[in-house]
Formats: structure tokens, C-alpha cells, sequence
């Protein structure tokens, strides 16, 4: 019998594939995606390939293996061959079939073998080719994708120092604050207001609670789009990949976030260099949890937030301290209590200073306590932050 690979493509209906791959490897759902490939010249081969619809329980454990099925005219020589995907495209199964290669080529020599790389590497672009022709004719399909193994993409940007960046970058997808709908970097773009220079994202355990951070609603209601990073890796591959399309990736929560023009620039420096002695006090009351204390014009009616200073941000120093190996190391962001030059709390603060300094030590305690729970952090001690507003309210 003709494998299904040998037949022509034309001869071969969608149902005969489905039949083939749930049988051959083990799926109970059709794939999402059937590619064929037939090459002659420097490397001869032909390739069936799979994307299947859903993830394997264990795809991102370590038992996961990866590999294609590789044949030599038609007879199997090596059950998984890890050598033939890169990481970034582990869920892909399927098989290559070439007469190039020996049926009695070893592990090892397959490692060196020029062939098998130059298929490996051809392979590769063809499944990135597919993946984007399949993000613009059938985004349904390509959302339904991305939602299983759009993870794996993101740790192929962030892998390698981002060698592999320039190609992947364009396949991604985040969710925004336009809908809380799924969009790529250039559709991103295309929305952007004239002459934004930045693209501006925050972290967050969910989009409802990202949508709920006081910096996010302050750049929303400026007029910017907000991608909204739910998953681990998210801020790692941004932070790799710098920019898209010259325009810089910026955390709305760190201390970087200027919208501001120049007279509110400077109005922001006068207050917060008149209020130094005030930001010194309630910097010692709260102890070395933060590394600052000042005033922002980036807020809208939130009181305080918190911002960070520096590489790690405080959405990744929560996924650094739970990653493995982690414990013990206590990784922080240096971060900063903002308070809203415009929101009353600034002239409460003012006058404890010069009234009632034991009160005004309370107060920061508790503005600190609520902007860690306003970005989802836990609190150190709940029970004294309890008490306190208790006294504040007796």
C-alpha cells in the first residue's frame, strides 16, 4: 500500500488525514492544521505535519519529548526525532520521510548530519509560514491555536537572547485594552495614536484586574491601548524583544510612564521637591518595603499606587520568587509608593506632618497596604494593617 504521504494531495481527503493522525498518534480530536511539504534539490524529502488542536496533559512538563517521525523511502528509522523542531514548535508532530538518509544512521551521526539540518531548518520555515498564513485567513482558528501553544512561541522569543525573535515576533498575540479582544504587535500599532512612540503594556494575574490597576486607567483615559500581560513569560519576551517596529515596550507601572507635557513636568518636580522631608518621614514608617515615596500626575482617582524602578518590575518579581530553585533568594523590585498630586489624601498628609506625626506613620502604612492589594500583592502582616484602620476609625 501507498503511504498517505506518497500520494498526491489532490487524491487525499481531509477525513483520510484526521483518520491517519488520530490513529498514528494517539488524538481523539482532528488536528487544526494539515501541512504537506515536497521538496527536491539539496535536501529530497516529504513532510507530513500536524497542529494538533490541543495541547498533550503533559506539554509543558518535563516529560514532554518532541520529535517527527522520520523515515527513509518509506521505512521508519527513528520513532521521535528531536533534532528536526526547534523548542519553539515542540507541539508539532507528523513525520519526514527522505532517501537521503542511511537506514542504519545512528543517534549520534544524525546530529552531524548536514541533511537532517538543512531539512530541519527548511521545516521550520514552513511551519511559520503556515502559522502566519493561518493568523491572516483564519483567525479563529489561529486564536484557538494560540490559546494552547501560544505560550511556547513567547519562550521561543525569549530563548536563545531572542535569536529567534524576528521570527516569531509577528505571530503573537495579546489581549488589550480594546475589548479585552486578542491582537498582534502590528495591529497594536496600526490603532496607535499619531506619533506614540511607546507601546505600552501592564502584568497581572487576569484582564479584569489588570483593567483595575490606576495606571492602566490613567493611560486608557489619555486615549492609549494597554496590552494586558496575563502570563508568566509575557513580561520576559517583551523584555527581549525591546521593540517592535522601533517603538519601545514600556511597563505603565514603572517609573518610566511620562505623559505628561513640560509644565506638568515641572509643576510634578516643585511638589515633590517641596514635600522631601514630608516622603522621608513615611518612607521610615514603612520600612525598607519600599524604596521611595513621592508624588504622581500619572494617576486618575486612584490615591496611591505602586510603581518600580529598574529591571524588575513588580509583576516579575512575584514570578521570579515562585519560579523553581527560587526559594530563598527573595527577589524584590525596588519599588516606589506614588501618591496623586491631585487627590485630597496630599493635603491630609501635609497637615499630619505638622500636627500629628504618630498618625501620619499609621496612614502610610495603611496607603502602602492598599496600593499592594490594588496591584494583587499580599500583605506581610494583615492583622496589624486591620488594627489600624480600626484605631482610625474609632
Amino acid at each position: 500500500m501507498t503511504p498517505i504521504w506518497k500520494k498526491p494531495q489532490s487524491k487525499v481527503t481531509d477525513e483520510e488525514y484526521t483518520s491517519y493522525y488520530k490513529s498514528k498518534f494517539d488524538d481523539y480530536d482532528a488536528p487544526l492544521k494539515v501541512i504537506r511539504q515536497s521538496t527536491e534539490g539539496t535536501a529530497t524529502y516529504t513532510a507530513l505535519l500536524f497542529i494538533p488542536s490541543h495541547a498533550p496533559y503533559d506539554y509543558y512538563s518535563r516529560d514532554y519529548e518532541k520529535g517527527l517521525q522520520l523515515y527513509s523511502s518509506s521505512v521508519m528509522i527513528m520513532e521521535k526525532c528531536k533534532d528536526l523542531l526547534p523548542d519553539h514548535f515542540s507541539f508539532v508532530k507528523g513525520l519526514v520521510d527522505s532517501a537521503d538518509l542511511s537506514l542504519n544512521i545512528s543517534r549520534e551521526m544524525l546530529q552531524h548530519d548536514r541533511q537532517l539540518k538543512i531539512i530541519a531548518k527548511a521545516l521550520e520555515k514552513k511551519i511559520a509560514s503556515e502559522l502566519s498564513k493561518m493568523l491572516k485567513t483564519d483567525r479563529e482558528n489561529y486564536e484557538k491555536f494560540f490559546k494552547e501553544f501560544g505560550a511556547q512561541l513567547k519562550w521561543g522569543v525569549y530563548q536563545s537572547f531572542g535569536m529567534n525573535k524576528d521570527e516569531l515576533q509577528d505571530l503573537l498575540l495579546f489581549k488589550t485594552s480594546n475589548e479585552g479582544k486578542y491582537t498582534t504587535l502590528r495591529e497594536y500599532l496600526d490603532r496607535a495614536r499619531e506619533n506614540q512612540d511607546k507601546i505600552y503594556y501592564a502584568v497581572g494575574e487576569t484582564v479584569e484586574k489588570i483593567a483595575m490597576l490606576p495606571q492602566v486607567e490613567s493611560v486608557i483615559a489619555k486615549g492609549y491601548e494597554v496590552l494586558y500581560l496575563t502570563e508568566d513569560i509575557d513580561e520576559f519576551c517583551v523584555q527581549i524583544l525591546q521593540n517592535y517596529d522601533n517603538k519601545a515596550f514600556l511597563n505603565v507601572c514603572t517609573d518610566n510612564l511620562d505623559l505628561g507635557d513640560e509644565e506638568e513636568k515641572a509643576e510634578l518636580k516643585e511638589e515633590n521637591d517641596k514635600s522631601e522631608e514630608l516622603f522621608k518621614f513615611m518612607k521610615e514608617a514603612i520600612g525598607d518595603k519600599v524604596a521611595k515615596v513621592r508624588y504622581t500626575n500619572t494617576l486618575k482617582n486612584h490615591a496611591v499606587c505602586l510603581s518600580s524602578e529598574g529591571a524588575v518590575s513588580v509583576g516579575m518579581e512575584q514570578i521570579l520568587n515562585k519560579m523553581p530553585g527560587a526559594e530563598g533568594q527573595n527577589i524584590k523590585a525596588e519599588t516606589v509608593l506614588e501618591i496623586n498630586m491631585e487627590h485630597p489624601i496630599k493635603e491630609k498628609l501635609l497637615s499630619l506632618y505638622e500636627t500629628d506625626k504618630d498618625k501620619l506613620g499609621e496612614y502610610s502604612k495603611i496607603l502602602y497596604a492598599q496600593a499592594r492589594l490594588i496591584n494583587g500583592l499580599s500583605l506581610d502582616n494583615p492583622a496589624e494593617i486591620s488594627d489600624l484602620v480600626c484605631d482610625l476609625m474609632a
